[in-house]
């Protein structure tokens, strides 16, 4: 059975044109507002969905990020409620929706029950950044068998080995991290990125995207024509944060969603 991801891949590349994937803050500002985002942003040109579960002691997410998981946390949102969130989205979209989440999220709820309940909600893969492919066993099993693809993080400091290791485990994309450090940091040494993109397809079965310093559009444009995916996170997260008590927040973002994705439009 072909998943969302696999299939929105496909048809990505039979019309040469690359994934746009947008990072949302799941709760922030509310529930309600992120069904709203998802559904704006599919409309804008995104074309997979990563959701963030707003975790309290981050390790890979900048300030903008965090203080969004702050403003989720505050307004109540837990991984439970988010999973019945997605429920509810996938009533209104079929947009492949990924969730990024910290290892003690799942651990809390347990690998079996958390896995089954992601599946039957419509998650379509996870990103667990404090979960290396060497320590993933324990989850391995029960997002398998739940058809959960794990996508794991790449850093620009990897060593042949440890690209080879991460294309292997890796499933659906995999994420490389464009810079050492964390996320919302300026894009820089492209060249450096392009090479090391270059490196990990050569061996990697799955597409590669790219995430962290993407925040304009010609940042998308430039990582689009060397990577499969491009991921724009803290960017989008600052738009809602400036508007997120304005009436025309969702319009807001949207607008700046269809402005990557055109800057992404093949030549």
């Amino acid at each position: 059975m072909t998943g969302r991801l696999e299939a929105t891949f496909a048809r990505l590349r039979a019309k040469r044109e690359k994934a746009l994937i947008a990072y949302l803050m799941a709760g922030d500002p509310g529930l309600p507002e992120t069904e709203q985002l998802v559904v704006a942003l599919e409309q804008a040109g995104a074309d997979i969905i990563e959701l963030g579960v707003p975790f309290s002691d981050p390790i890979a997410d900048g300030p903008v990020i965090q203080q969004a998981a702050e403003r989720a946390l505050k307004s109540g949102t837990t991984l439970r409620k988010i999973l019945t969130s997605i429920k509810s989205l996938r009533q209104r979209t079929e947009i492949p929706i990924v969730l990024m989440l910290y290892y003690n999220s799942i651990h809390a709820m347990g690998y079996q029950e958390f896995c089954t309940a992601a599946s039957t909600a419509g998650v379509d893969g996870l990103i667990v950044p404090d979960m290396p492919p060497d320590e993933a066993g324990p989850l391995k099993g029960p997002a398998d068998a739940a058809g959960l693809p794990l996508i794991f993080l790449l850093a620009p400091t990897s060593t042949a080995s440890r690209r080879k290791l991460v294309a292997e485990e890796s499933h659906g994309f995999v994420y490389y991290v464009s810079l050492t450090g964390i996320t919302g940091a300026k894009l820089s040494n492209v060249t450096d990125i392009q090479e090391n993109v270059k490196k990990l397809k050569k061996v990697s079965a799955s597409p590669v995207a790219v995430g962290f310093g993407v925040a304009t559009p010609e940042d998308a444009a430039q990582v689009s024509r060397m990577a499969d995916g491009v991921i724009v996170g803290s960017a989008i997260v600052k738009r809602i944060a400036s508007h997120r008590q304005d009436s025309a927040m969702v319009r807001q973002v949207a607008e700046f969603v269809r402005s990557l994705k055109a800057a992404m439009a093949p030549a």
